[in-house]
C-alpha cells in the first residue's frame, strides 16, 4: 500500500465549457490524470487530493465528477479547494456519497485519517488579507480547522502530515497564522496546490524551510502524476 497526493483535478465532466484545457500544460488534462493514475496507484493504495476537485455548482452537478474518482483505483480523501463549490456540511455531504454509492471516497473536514504510523491532516487553508474584517474570520476558521485536525490525529499517537490547498508561503507572502499551527505542531511535511503557470510554479516552497518540507503538487504542476508521499 501506498499514498500518493494530487492536488487541482479541476474535473468538468457535467460542464465541458468550464474545461480547464484552454490553458498552457492543461491540454486533455482530464485523459492524463486518467492514464497516470491507473499507471501508478492499485486497489489498496490512497491518494489525497486537496482541493478543487470539482467545477460542479452543487451537489448534483458534480455526480459525473465524482463517479469519475469513484471509479479509479484506491481510497480517496478530498479537501476543500476554493472552487468546489459543491462543497457542504458534512452530513449532507457524507449522506451523498453513501447514496450514490461512491464507497471509495472520504471527506477531510475538522478530522483526520489513519495512514500506518501517520495522520492524514488539513485543511483549505486561506491567504492573509490585513484589514479585511470576513477575510481574517475565515483564516481564523481555517487556523481552527487545521489545528482541530492535527490534534485529533496526535491524539491517536499518529505523526502528522499536513495537506492543504492554499500555499503558506508564495514568493514574498507568508501565512504567519497557517505557520505558526505548522511550527507549534512540529509539521515535517506539507503538501499543497492551488498555483497554476510556470511562472507562479518558480515562485513557490518547494523544499525545506524552517525545518518543514515544502511540496507544490497542484495538477499542472505534477503534469497529472501523482506523487508518492510514502
Amino acid at each position: 500500500m501506498s499514498l500518493y497526493v494530487l492536488a487541482d483535478l479541476h474535473l468538468c465532466f457535467s460542464d465541458p465549457t468550464k474545461t480547464m484545457s484552454i490553458f498552457n500544460g492543461w491540454q486533455d488534462y482530464q485523459e492524463r490524470i486518467k492514464k497516470h493514475w491507473l499507471e501508478n496507484i492499485k486497489d489498496g493504495d490512497t491518494i489525497v487530493l486537496p482541493g478543487d476537485i470539482s467545477w460542479g455548482m452543487s451537489l448534483a452537478e458534480a455526480v459525473p465528477d465524482f463517479r469519475f474518482i469513484n471509479e479509479l483505483p484506491g481510497e480517496k480523501i478530498i479537501i476543500k479547494g476554493n472552487h468546489d463549490y459543491w462543497w457542504t456540511t458534512m452530513k449532507k455531504m457524507e449522506e451523498f456519497l453513501s447514496a450514490e454509492g461512491f464507497t471509495t471516497i472520504k471527506i477531510l473536514h475538522n478530522n483526520h485519517y489513519r495512514y500506518e504510523n501517520y495522520g492524514i491532516c488539513g485543511t483549505r487553508g486561506w491567504v492573509n488579507m490585513p484589514g479585511e474584517t470576513q477575510d481574517e474570520k475565515v483564516l481564523k476558521r481555517e487556523v481552527q480547522r487545521l489545528e482541530t485536525s492535527i490534534r485529533s490525529a496526535l491524539a491517536e499517537n499518529l505523526e502528522p502530515i499536513v495537506f492543504l490547498h492554499y500555499p503558506p508561503i508564495f514568493a514574498t507572502n507568508f501565512n504567519y497564522d497557517i505557520l505558526e499551527i505548522l511550527y507549534r505542531y512540529n509539521i515535517k511535511d506539507c503538501y499543497y496546490g492551488h498555483i497554476h503557470g510556470r511562472s507562479a510554479h518558480e515562485l513557490c516552497v518547494k523544499n525545506t524551510y524552517d525545518d518543514i518540507n515544502f511540496h507544490l503538487i497542484a495538477g499542472d504542476y505534477l503534469q497529472f502524476i501523482p506523487e508518492k508521499v510514502l
